[in-house]
C-alpha cells in the first residue's frame, strides 16, 4: 500500500493527489458582476451542497499564483452575490473555455457564445443554456492562505422546462445529465448509471436509468 504523509510534502503536490482522487467532482459553472459591471462566469469543481436548512452550498476558489484574487472571488466579496449553474455535455465545451484567463472587463459569456438572462432576486444574470441555475447570496466565507471558501445561500432555483415537478417535488434524472471533473481536463458522463439493492448479497444492476428521485 502506499503512504503518504501530507505535513512532509508541498501543498502543489497536496493540491495534485487530492485533485486527481476526489473524484467525480461536480461543477459550478458561476456567474458574478463585477465592480465595471461586466459579467463573469467561471467553473469551479471544488464545489458541493452542504445542506437544506439553510440551503446552502460552498466553492472553494484558489488565488492566482502572484496572490491576486480571480474576478468570481473579488466579484462575490464586493457585492455578495452568485448564480451556481450545472453544465449538461451539450455546453461542457463552452463551460470548460470559461476557465480560459480572460481580462476583467471582457465577458466569458460574450466570448464562449453563452446566454446571459435575468436572474430573479441577485443582480448576476443566469446562463439561458444551463440546465439548473442556484440563485445565491453569501452566508458566510472562510479564508485560507491559498483560497477563499465561500458559503452561498440559495435564494431561488430555475431549471429547464420538464427538469422537476413541483408537485412531486421529484427531477426527471433520465433528463438530467450534468457532466462531472474527473481531474486535470478530464470530465466524466452521468449518464451510464447503475442501481444498488437494499438487499444484502443482491448484485447491482447495471445501466439501469434512474427516472425520478
Amino acid at each position: 500500500m502506499t503512504e503518504v504523509d501530507f505535513d512532509q510534502i508541498s501543498s502543489y503536490q497536496r493540491y495534485k493527489l487530492m485533485a486527481s482522487l476526489i473524484v467525480p467532482r461536480p461543477i459550478a459553472l458561476v456567474t458574478t458582476l463585477g465592480a465595471n459591471g461586466v459579467i463573469n462566469a467561471a467553473p469551479f469543481s471544488m464545489f458541493n451542497m452542504i445542506g437544506e436548512d439553510p440551503p446552502i452550498l460552498m466553492i472553494s476558489i484558489n488565488r492566482l499564483q502572484d496572490g491576486r484574487l480571480k474576478d468570481t472571488a473579488a466579484n462575490i466579496l464586493h457585492n455578495g452575490q452568485f448564480v451556481v449553474h450545472m453544465s449538461d455535455e451539450p455546453m461542457a465545451q463552452k463551460m470548460h473555455h470559461c476557465g480560459e484567463s480572460m481580462p476583467s472587463d471582457v465577458s466569458e459569456l460574450t466570448t464562449v457564445g453563452l446566454t446571459p438572462v435575468p436572474s430573479r432576486t441577485v443582480t448576476p444574470p443566469r446562463i439561458q443554456e444551463a440546465p439548473i441555475a442556484f440563485e445565491c447570496v453569501l452566508h458566510e466565507k472562510l479564508e485560507t492562505p491559498s483560497r477563499y471558501v465561500f458559503i452561498g445561500r440559495i435564494q431561488w432555483l430555475a431549471a429547464r422546462e420538464g427538469l422537476i415537478d413541483t408537485e412531486a417535488w421529484r427531477v426527471n434524472l433520465r433528463d438530467y445529465k450534468p457532466v462531472a471533473r474527473f481531474g486535470a481536463s478530464f470530465y466524466t458522463r452521468t449518464d451510464d448509471r447503475f442501481s444498488l439493492s437494499d438487499k444484502p448479497g443482491e448484485a447491482p444492476s447495471v445501466n439501469t436509468a434512474i427516472d425520478q428521485m
